[in-house]
């Protein structure tokens, strides 16, 4: 559960800009916006290591981040609203933090674990499972959004669907989506069948063999008149 609360110190910044943004990330800094309750976004500045730090605790994601702004006495219990990455360093560039009530329910994306695959029946069999929808929205209090949620599909047979209603009903978590949505299938793993190009080769091939059997026969018959049968 998201019940860990931590503590991360950010700065204000003074200027903005795309400049500025690189600036800040070449000394370690990741700039952002925290969006308040009933108060103007604040454009921020945070160590890239505590808040990576962070954000990779035991409740992930999901964390409450007790925000301190420099030069600012009060704590702002914020969640991780949004943030961007590079594609290829895979560090964090951008982030948004929203100020959040502890006492007032909120949305969250949560990640949807597969467990028992190993053991599910139809796949036993032979069967594929799949998992069609990674992740659900649900509603909570900020320190009860679970980090993940788990799905039990070791009685899976081939051809069976879990859908999103076969989840175990969580205290204080609400499930946002349709209760049809499917997260996880067994299905027959199809047959490969030849292409056509390969099936032509194969006969091309079988007919290349059995032409020296037919010249063969056509030498043994006198005056057969068969074409591939004229040696001299």
């Amino acid at each position: 559960m998201a019940g860990e609360r931590i503590k991360l110190e950010v700065t204000t910044r003074e200027r903005l800009g795309s400049r500025e943004s690189r600036r800040l990330r070449n000394r370690g800094l990741v700039p952002g916006i925290l969006y308040g309750t009933g108060i103007e976004p604040h454009a921020i500045a945070v160590p890239e290591r505590d808040l990576r730090k962070a954000l990779t605790g035991g409740s992930g994601m999901h964390a409450i981040l007790d925000v301190v702004v420099t030069g600012i006495d009060s704590t702002h219990p914020s969640i991780l609203k949004d943030y961007q990455q590079d594609p290829l360093r895979g560090k964090l560039v951008h982030v948004d933090l929203q100020e959040v009530r502890l006492d007032r329910p909120i949305s969250a994306t949560v990640t949807v674990v597969l467990t028992g695959g190993d053991d599910a029946p139809g796949v036993r069999e032979g069967g594929a499972l799949s998992q069609v929808a990674r992740e659900v929205n649900v509603e909570a209090l900020p320190m009860e959004v679970p980090e993940h949620i788990e799905l039990d599909v070791s009685g899976m047979a081939m051809g069976d669907s879990m859908r999103l209603s076969d989840l175990p009903p969580r205290e204080g978590v609400t499930f946002l989506d349709d209760p049809d949505t499917v997260l996880a299938t067994v299905t027959i793993p199809m047959r490969e069948e030849p292409e056509p190009e390969e099936a032509v080769a194969e006969g091309e091939e079988a007919e290349g063999e059995e032409r020296p059997e037919a010249a063969a026969e056509g030498e043994g018959a006198e005056g057969s008149g068969e074409p591939g049968t004229t040696e001299d």
